[in-house]
């Protein structure tokens, strides 16, 4: 019979292997790993947005640089850059997008007038801030401040372990605290140690890069059954689009609608449509240009489909856009349960001056109305002459041009918020819950999980999950 001795030194001996076999040499340092893609979901504080779009301030906010919503109240920022010392557990990581807050209309302005956008949360020693690009009128004096990388909030990390991260790295729920410096960037509205929204964020760890070879023409964008045309003519058609893309979001408050808890609904994207948080990218642009009568005619790949509850299943399909005297049109084919119409007219937007820039033609978020046609489409939720979602396109004309990048959200490394209520005819933000919890932290460890199993063999721990809970019932700014 084995002895209780022996089992004890068969599993420390074990344990000892995968120690060695594991851990890295003690000179070795595990190199910084660069953070690419990811994405920021944070309210900046649920009751201020309830405020300005409240009866007090009738007030509205506006997102911008791809920013987009998550859930009930909270924005979205995108396209995380920065890096990650698996060592330290120190990170760093900016975020792309901003969100501008106006309340208090007077005469042709507004008393409340505030603009946060591009934040960047940097970890160090098991300490966190989250800066971010302020652009302020002072309550009471109304004078403008504009500071970048202003240290708005300190995050709580307690119990988190940043440390030999392998994989996306993911935090969840860290309680935020304005920061003094941040008190005066918020234009006077808050005092310092005021609680604000928990901040979520994700961000891939790009591999290291390997050396490709040189791609032949035949690999190289642009080329393939376009250059097979153009060979067998012996010359380019002239005005041919060699690529395009067009971004539009259709509208924030119908995909709201759409995943909140009326319609409890989703959306699909097929033939090549891509997801860019706040818009849809509509890709593989084929047409002509003509430059001298500024005309542009151009169809895309993709589709999305809305389905949801009360009946609502609507598909827009093959995206067209036409330019012709600086007026732009978008069409799509439209299914719906009462309307089915070939390349209907759904939008128009301003299109002036489309001139090319290094073989681009770039129009960026321009402002959309709703057509007679797209109110039908809509089912008459929206009436026509409503403004929709921006419309962004990039047209490249040779094969070099390369189209602007689609804003990167990363990887789904947690689970997306639970969108909340929100109203598709009124662009008011719904209000949440903010009450915070100590965050967890879903960071692949690789070698350590293989580390603590063995370490199970000899001792097994009782755990303790620490939570705080908090509220704050703030109705008006400046009474925390």
């Amino acid at each position: 019979m084995v002895s209780v001795r022996a089992v004890r030194a068969s599993a420390a001996a074990v344990f000892a292997v995968l120690v060695a076999a594991l851990l890295p040499a003690p000179a070795a340092h595990a190199a910084d790993r660069t953070v690419q893609g990811g994405r920021l979901d944070w309210g900046i504080k649920s009751s201020f947005q309830s405020y300005v779009t409240g009866p007090i301030a009738k007030g509205s906010w506006t997102l911008s640089g791809g920013a987009a919503t998550a859930g009930g109240s909270q924005f979205r920022f995108h396209s995380a850059k920065g890096s990650y010392d698996p060592a330290s557990g120190g990170f760093s990581a900016g975020y792309t997008g901003g969100v501008h807050f106006v309340g208090h209309k007077k005469g042709g302005g507004y008393e409340l007038d505030l603009t946060v956008s591009r934040p960047t949360v940097r970890i160090a020693g098991g300490a966190g801030t989250l800066h971010a690009d302020m652009v302020s009128k002072e309550k009471g004096t109304g004078k403008v401040t504009t500071a970048a990388q202003v240290p708005l909030a300190s995050l709580n990390l307690s119990g988190v372990n940043m440390k030999g991260g392998s994989g996306p790295i993911a935090l969840t729920g860290i309680p935020a605290t304005l920061t003094s410096q941040g008190a005066k960037a918020f234009a006077g509205y808050y005092t310092a140690g005021t609680a604000l929204d928990p901040v979520s964020l994700t961000g891939d760890l790009a591999a290291a890069a390997a050396h490709k070879p040189a791609p032949d023409d035949k690999d190289k964008p642009g080329k393939g059954k376009k250059d097979e045309k153009d060979k067998s003519t012996g010359h380019e058609k002239a005005g041919r689009i060699e690529d395009a893309a067009v971004d539009w979001g259709v509208r924030r408050t119908f995909r709201e609608y759409v995943s909140g808890s009326i319609a409890e609904g989703e959306w699909k994207l097929g033939s090549g449509a891509q997801d860019g948080g706040a818009l849809f990218r509509f890709p593989e642009g084929e047409g002509t240009y003509d430059a001298g009568k500024q005309t542009l005619d151009a169809s895309f790949a993709g589709s999305v489909r809305f389905t949801g509850k009360h009946g609502l299943d609507l598909t827009l399909d093959k995206v067209a856009v036409r330019v012709k005297d600086d007026k732009g049109t978008l069409y799509a084919d439209v299914r719906s349960k009462d309307f089915d119409e070939r390349k209907a007219p759904l939008v128009t937007f301003a299109a002036p001056g489309l001139k090319p820039k290094d073989d681009l033609i770039a129009l960026s978020e321009a402002p959309a109305k709703l057509t007679a046609d797209g109110s039908k489409a809509f089912g008459g939720m929206y009436k026509a002459g409503t403004a929709m979602d921006p419309v962004s396109l990039a047209v490249a004309l040779d094969a070099g041009a390369k189209l602007p990048a689609l804003p990167d959200l990363g990887s789904s490394a947690s689970p997306e918020p639970k969108a909340e209520k929100a109203e598709p005819e009124t662009e008011k933000a719904a209000a949440s819950s903010e009450s915070g919890s100590f965050p967890t932290v879903p960071v692949a460890v690789g070698a350590a999980v293989l580390l603590a199993a063995a370490a199970a063999l000899l001792v097994a721990r009782g755990r303790r999950t620490r939570t705080a809970d908090g509220t704050d019932t703030d109705e008006t700014p400046g009474s925390s």
